[in-house]
């Protein structure tokens, strides 16, 4: 892939943010149209379901797995040079920073990207949860709340100097996560034909999974050739919506594509949805959906800056390149989702029909 011609045009700075945007917005359609959501999926799988968002999220999931890991046996990738991957990672904070993302996102009734696609339909609801995550994601950045995190992640982490390299780890290769991923999109797809999904609904789920190897290929690609240092990454709300809030309320900021991939996500689900006649206004039920809606999202700040990375950036992006705490912090998303779901939302349905 030759960016040189890109980057003679509109500088390394440029053609970062464009690769990021468009990232953004091949991910922005494809959520939006497929109603992808982890914590949808971990809801119905809590209820003892394997439906439909189990189905989207699992496709999405192995999707990624076949398009990345078919990238680097293509060698137009290598995870070894993954920001995630070349960092130390911190088991602790997969853990207890998971665990608060799924609690999180099932009080905020979705998670961070979740919030951004819905957003942009007009879900005002997820406009200020939306808001609160970042804001709070960067208080435990850079903020008040740094230093706790900085506590937390320190408690237990990985050794020589960068994360955990599941497939090395195993003796494995990238084909056998090629592998593992093919498996694990025919359970999706033998799942999705007991539900009757639709086929187009199924292309934009795997869509999801196709934007993250998009991220990780032109990165990587605009890596091998910029002058200026660039990040190897994909998609992922934390930090990002941090640095985009920042962008915003900083007069020095550099455009780039963790910061340009947000708004992205935006124009791309707000096309999809004006295409499909679906954009419209939405608020919260009430002052107590208020309350736990703001509380989850800042539960989702903290906790997905401590786990090094959202539902997505953990979830979908770090697991598909099979990063140690990624897996782990997609483990712990699972059981806190799961969790907050049997001890608050089914209580509280099983009293009204009391």
């Amino acid at each position: 892939m030759n960016l040189i011609p890109l980057l003679d045009r509109i500088g390394d700075h440029g053609a970062s943010a464009l690769l990021g945007l468009l990232t953004g917005v091949i991910f922005g359609v494809a959520a939006q149209r497929s109603a992808f959501c982890l914590r949808a999926a971990t809801v119905e799988f809590a209820r003892c379901r394997l439906g439909p968002r189990v189905a989207v999220w699992l496709l999405t999931f192995s999707t990624a797995l076949v398009w990345v890991q078919g990238a680097e046996l293509a060698g137009l990738f290598r995870s070894s040079e993954a920001r995630i991957m070349d960092v130390p990672g911190s088991w602790s904070g997969a853990m207890i920073g998971g665990l608060l993302f799924g609690i999180g996102m099932v009080m905020a009734r979705g998670c961070s990207g979740r919030l951004l696609v819905l957003a942009a339909t007009g879900n005002l609801r997820s406009v200020v949860s939306g808001l609160i995550f970042a804001v709070v994601a960067q208080m435990s950045l850079r903020g008040w709340m740094a230093p706790l995190r900085s506590w937390l992640a320190g408690l237990w982490t990985t050794r020589g100097g960068h994360n955990l390299d599941l497939l090395g780890a195993l003796g494995q290769s990238h084909v056998a996560g090629l592998a593992l991923g093919l498996a694990v999109a025919i359970v999706a797809l033998e799942i999705a034909r007991r539900n009757g999904i639709g086929g187009g609904r199924l292309v934009f789920a795997s869509g999801v999974g196709f934007a993250v190897a998009v991220g990780w290929v032109l990165t990587y690609a605009l890596a091998q050739v910029s002058f200026a240092p660039v990040t190897v990454t994909s998609a992922t709300f934390t930090g990002p919506s941090a640095d985009t809030l920042m962008f915003f309320l900083s007069q020095n900021a550099v455009l780039g594509f963790d910061v340009a991939m947000v708004p992205g996500v935006f124009l791309g689900s707000f096309l999809a949805a004006a295409a499909a006649g679906e954009l419209k206004f939405q608020g919260f039920e009430g002052e107590s959906s208020m309350r736990r809606a703001m509380a989850g999202a800042a539960l989702m700040g903290f906790g997905g800056m401590l786990a090094g990375g959202c539902a997505i950036g953990n979830g979908v992006t770090g697991a598909s390149i099979f990063t140690g705490t990624s897996w782990l912090a997609l483990l712990c998303m699972w059981i806190g989702a799961m969790a907050a779901d049997r001890l608050i939302d089914q209580r509280v349905e099983a009293r009204a029909v009391a």
